[in-house]
């Protein structure tokens, strides 16, 4: 197996509009694979080697993956299309909420519900009665209600909150969804590939990368792999929203000035 040191040693290669660096993936965890018994047999052209029963992700693949899901979702988030964060492993659902929010996308951290996007219509009923009933509760609509009842009300409110919080604004089906873990959230990947909704995600070396339009090859179980891959995400679509801004701004100072003239 070639060493680590080689692997980065590609790093030049890799830097441009996203300045990708494989030290700093190397660093946080990005190149560490499942154990060999666990390998799908489609990741094994982005693998660099073993290492202690371990498979070891080739990062300069991974940087040339991860480059291209990027400019796919600034394409997305420059027409103005709607990607859905799909990540319901424990120690990544505040990381994934944080970003989705900051991004100003939707989000999935709890259980995925089947029929999400396969019965679309249903889930946006549910969500409509969630926005119902917290707008009941705050107007005081149940206070004539026994206090059982009331802790009854509530205590829906709160499990709707759980599974339908992060998709509040999702009005329709969303043009592209990124899944942290292609494997555990598969029945999110196999309702999106039915839907025809790309499919952008992090693939470790026990998930099968041809069911993403856009994969990325890594860990998806360190969350400082994760973080790193959410935070590259965040600046991707924090780019494309500045510029924008920035373009907004100059048309409103230019609209300024001619009506002044």
């Amino acid at each position: 197996m070639k060493s680590m040191n080689t692997m980065a040693e590609a790093e030049e290669k890799t830097k441009g509009v996203f300045d990708i660096d494989i030290k700093e993936m190397a660093q946080v965890g990005v190149h560490f694979g499942h154990s060999t018994s666990k390998i799908h047999p489609k990741m094994k052209r982005y693998l660099w080697g073993v290492r202690e029963g371990v498979h070891i992700i080739n990062l300069q693949k991974s940087a040339e993956k991860l480059k291209e899901a990027l400019k796919f979702i600034q394409q997305l988030v420059s027409e103005n299309k709607v990607i859905l964060m799909v990540g319901t492993k424990i120690q990544v659902r505040e990381l994934v909420k944080e970003v989705a929010e900051a991004c100003g996308f939707p989000y999935v951290i709890e259980r995925w519900l089947g029929g999400t996007f396969t019965n679309f219509n249903t889930i946006s009923q549910r969500i409509q009665y969630l926005n119902e009933l917290e707008k009941k509760i705050a107007e005081g609509e149940f206070e004539k209600y026994t206090k059982k009842e009331q802790a009854k009300i509530k205590e829906e409110l709160q499990s709707l909150k759980r599974k339908f919080e992060g998709m509040r604004n999702l009005t329709q089906l969303p043009d592209a969804v990124f899944v942290i873990d292609m494997k555990k959230d598969y029945l999110a990947v196999k309702e999106a590939r039915m839907k025809n909704i790309k499919v952008i995600g992090i693939c470790d070396t026990n998930a099968d990368p041809t069911l993403a339009d856009y994969p990325i090859p890594g860990n998806d179980d360190a969350i400082s792999s994760v973080r790193y891959i959410l935070n590259k995400v965040k600046e991707a679509v924090f780019e494309v929203k500045g510029k924008r801004e920035k373009k907004e701004e100059e048309k409103g100072e230019k609209e300024e000035k001619n009506k002044n003239n």
